[in-house]
């Protein structure tokens, strides 16, 4: 997830919808249900300040939380039939000879590690805005992009990879949130570009094509999937995290809008507390922070202010999550899409814990339980985000949340 995702963007179906055409019939795509993220597997890295660019090695930080085998097992056991596995290409485009082999080694030891479960696996190549070098726009911000030649080879090498482990049983996903504005036709000729030399690698291998503008539902239902219909079989992804006000309370990594880091005890749904009971949670967190100063506390309390006005007004719940997702529905019938060849490919709320304060626990379960729900009555596979991390369904201790479990529809074991 990136942070210029935050910003709310307008969007709707393609301009050109009277002029829309069902996609032509194609191979049918690996079928996907219930997924859930793996980052940070292969995230997370060490890279130098600049001016160097290059990585220490090993380029992944030694503690991250990785899923043992124990985790996979379990993982599957609870009903998930598939896990979304970021990669950050930057390493393996910064290492070459032993070393780049090394990291291909570990990436296809890890492939196996999942597809031993029975889980099926979506490679999502995931570049990571928080460096200074191997970025998302250094990658593919346009197909001239300083980087893109280097990351369309990389595209082209995981989906080799893929194809030999099975197209029966691997997908890949060549973009995560794609920075260009909606519909903007840089980015249909990047994707198209990346598709392209996918196919070619891995012919009957499953592709995942998203729109741009972060994959935002506006991003998805800009995009034209007519001229994508030669690169088949194809699924299609969008992300879903709104209402942000709730998913994304207590998150400190928005520094474009630095005011959610306040905000906790947002109810789900809106019915379920009061403007009065959150404004005092939020006040309370801001006098228990001693490092930022009143001035910048004052401002974001007004920005929190109005914004929760228009929260607790709209009182989301269900209904308003159906109706976000719609668009979604009815660009998929425009183009003659499946449902089922439609993917959430992300979805989440930030947790209380140690580190965050942020949704309460009821609150999030429930928010969980009512995106999945939309998702399922509209056909769609998703993917949860995260298996670790404030986001995580798992703990430190590697225990799954039962709440979360049940919210996910998934089957409890003890």
């Amino acid at each position: 997830m990136t942070a210029s995702r935050r910003v709310l963007l307008a969007g709707g179906l393609a301009a050109a919808g009277a002029l829309a055409r069902p996609a032509r019939a194609a191979a049918e795509p690996l079928s996907l249900r219930r997924g859930i993220a793996l980052w940070p597997w292969f995230s997370l890295t060490t890279e130098f300040p600049a001016p160097r660019i290059d990585y220490a090695w090993p380029p992944f930080q030694a503690d991250r939380p990785i899923p043992s085998d124990g985790d996979l097992r379990r993982l599957a056991g609870l009903g998930f039939d598939f896990v979304r596995l970021p990669i950050d290409p930057g390493p393996f485009v910064a290492f070459t000879n032993n070393r780049r082999a090394e990291l291909l080694g570990s990436l296809s030891a890890a492939i196996d590690a999942v597809l031993a479960t029975g889980m099926r696996v979506l490679l999502n190549v995931q570049a990571n805005a928080a460096t200074h070098h191997f970025t998302p726009d250094a990658f593919y911000g346009s197909d001239r992009a300083p980087l893109f030649s280097l990351y369309r080879d990389f595209v082209a090498e995981l989906a080799r990879l893929c194809a030999r482990k099975g197209s029966d049983r691997t997908a890949l996903e060549p973009v995560n949130e794609p920075p260009q504005a909606c519909g903007a036709e840089a980015w249909n000729r990047v994707q198209a570009e990346l598709l392209a030399v996918a196919r070619a690698a891995a012919p009957s291998l499953t592709l995942v094509a998203t729109g741009s503008c972060g994959s935002l539902v506006a991003g998805l239902t800009a995009l034209d999937p007519a001229p994508l219909a030669r690169y088949a079989p194809l699924l299609y992804t969008f992300h879903f995290y709104e209402p942000y006000l709730f998913s994304h309370q207590g998150a400190p990594w928005l520094t474009e809008e630095p005011f959610y880091r306040w905000l906790n005890a947002v109810p789900w749904p809106g019915s379920g507390g009061s403007l009065r009971e959150t404004l005092a949670a939020v006040r309370a967190r801001m006098d228990s922070d001693r490092a930022v100063s009143g001035a910048e506390k004052a401002r974001d309390l007004t920005m929190i202010e109005g914004k929760l006005r228009e929260y607790f007004e709209a009182q989301p719940g269900p209904a308003y999550l159906v109706a976000a997702m719609a668009p979604v529905s009815t660009w998929a019938d425009l183009y003659g899409i499946r449902p089922g060849h439609v993917l959430v490919g992300e979805f989440g709320a930030l947790r209380t814990d140690a580190r965050y304060t942020a949704a309460r626990a009821p609150d999030r379960a429930a928010y969980i339980r009512d995106v999945r729900e939309a998702a399922e009555r509209a056909g769609f596979a998703w993917s949860f985000w995260n298996l670790f991390d404030g986001l995580g369904l798992m703990d430190e201790a590697h225990t799954a949340d039962p709440a979360l479990v049940a919210a996910l529809g998934l089957r409890s074991r003890r």
